[in-house]
C-alpha cells in the first residue's frame, strides 16, 4: 500500500498495463471518493446502485445474497452479482494458469484461446485484445464448456445463473417469476472504452467455428446483435465477416485456415426500435379522431405475434 499526494488520483489514474490483470487500484473511501492510496491488488467487484435508499428498518434497499446462494428478496436491490464475479475471477485465474491439455474445451476452443493470447503478447501488434476482453470471452467459455465438468465448483455457477434467469422484478420491485424462463441471459459488463465490439467478435468467432467444426448443440451459427440506435447498429457492421472493415481480419482474431468457417454464421444487426409494435392503420391526427369519435381509442397496433412474425 502506497500513500500519495492529494492530486494524484487525478494526475495519473492509470496504474495498470491494459494487458494483464489488474495488479494495483486506487482505494476508494464508502462514499466512491479518492483517499489518493493505491493497494497492490485488483480492485473488488462492488455493486453501485442509483436507486433510492429504503426506510430504515424495511429490510430492503441491501444489496442481497442471492449469488452467495441464500436467495432473494422482494426488493430492487436483490441481486447482486459481485460474490459470484469474484468467484468466477478466481476459477478463471487458477483455470488460465493450467496447462491447456487440461482445459476442457473443445479443440476448437483450445485453438481459439492458444491464438488470442498469442496475438495479446505479442508488443509488435498495432492492436492486440485487453485483459478485460479476453477475460470476458474466457468467462463465456468457462461457464459454457468447463463449468458443466467442473462438479460442484460450476454447479454453483450455473444453479445461481438459473435461479437468477428464472425472477424478474415489478416497478414497485416485488419480483415475480420471469415472463421467459427459457431464454437464459448472461451479462458481462465492460467499461466504455474497453472494446465490446471486438468482444461480440470473439465471442461469434467461439461459438461459430465451434458450430461449424463440430456436432455439439451447445454451439450455434446464428446470431442476433440488438443496438440502442441505428448510430450504434451502422458502427457494428464490423461484426459481418464480409465487412471491408470487419474485426475479425482487423485485429487478426482467426488462424488463417479457420477464416473461411467464419463464413458459414448468419449475424443479423438490427437496433432495438425493431421490436416495438408498429401501427396497422396510417392516417392523420384528425382522420384518426373523427373515426374515433367519442368512443374508445382505435387499437390498430400489430399484435406482439404479428411483430415477431415480422
Amino acid at each position: 500500500m502506497t500513500s500519495s499526494s492529494a492530486n494524484d488520483f487525478f494526475d495519473r489514474p492509470i496504474l495498470n498495463n491494459p494487458y494483464i490483470e489488474p495488479e494495483r487500484h486506487w482505494e476508494m473511501d464508502d462514499d466512491d471518493r479518492p483517499t489518493q492510496v493505491v493497494k497492490p491488488d485488483r480492485r473488488a467487484s462492488r455493486l453501485a446502485t442509483a436507486l433510492p435508499a429504503a426506510p430504515t428498518g424495511s429490510g430492503s434497499g441491501r444489496t442481497g445474497d442471492m449469488f452467495a446462494g441464500q436467495g432473494h428478496r422482494t426488493d430492487t436491490t436483490a441481486i447482486d452479482p459481485s460474490p459470484m464475479v469474484e468467484r468466477l475471477r478466481a476459477e478463471l485465474r487458477k483455470w488460465r494458469g493450467t496447462d491447456p491439455a487440461n482445459w476442457r474445451v473443445s479443440p476448437v476452443t483450445q485453438r481459439l484461446l492458444r491464438h488470442w493470447r498469442e496475438i495479446q503478447a505479442d508488443k509488435n501488434r498495432r492492436i492486440r485484445p485487453f485483459f478485460c476482453q479476453l477475460e470476458a470471452v474466457e468467462a463465456a467459455i468457462w461457464l459454457t464448456e468447463v463449468a458443466p465438468r467442473s462438479g460442484k465448483t460450476g454447479r454453483w455457477f450455473l444453479d445461481r445463473l438459473v435461479e437468477a434467469n428464472n425472477i424478474a422484478f415489478t416497478p414497485d420491485g416485488t419480483s415475480v417469476p420471469t415472463a421467459a424462463p427459457d431464454l437464459m441471459r448472461i451479462a458481462f459488463k465492460l467499461a466504455t472504452g474497453a472494446g465490446k465490439t471486438t468482444v461480440m467478435a470473439m465471442l461469434i468467432a467461439w461459438q461459430s467455428l465451434n458450430a461449424a467444426r463440430g456436432r455439439s448443440k451447445m454451439f450455434t451459427s446464428n446470431f442476433l446483435v440488438v443496438a440502442p440506435g441505428i448510430t450504434i447498429r451502422d458502427r457494428l457492421r464490423v461484426l459481418q465477416p464480409n465487412d471491408p472493415e470487419n474485426t475479425y481480419d482487423a485485429i487478426g482474431l482467426l488462424p488463417s485456415d479457420m477464416r473461411g468457417d467464419l463464413g458459414r454464421a448468419r449475424i443479423v444487426i438490427t437496433n432495438f426500435h425493431a421490436f416495438k409494435r408498429r401501427d396497422r392503420f396510417d392516417a392523420a391526427t384528425g382522420t384518426r379522431r373523427a373515426l374515433e369519435g367519442h368512443g374508445a381509442p382505435l387499437e390498430t397496433a400489430e399484435t406482439e405475434g404479428e411483430m415477431v412474425h415480422r
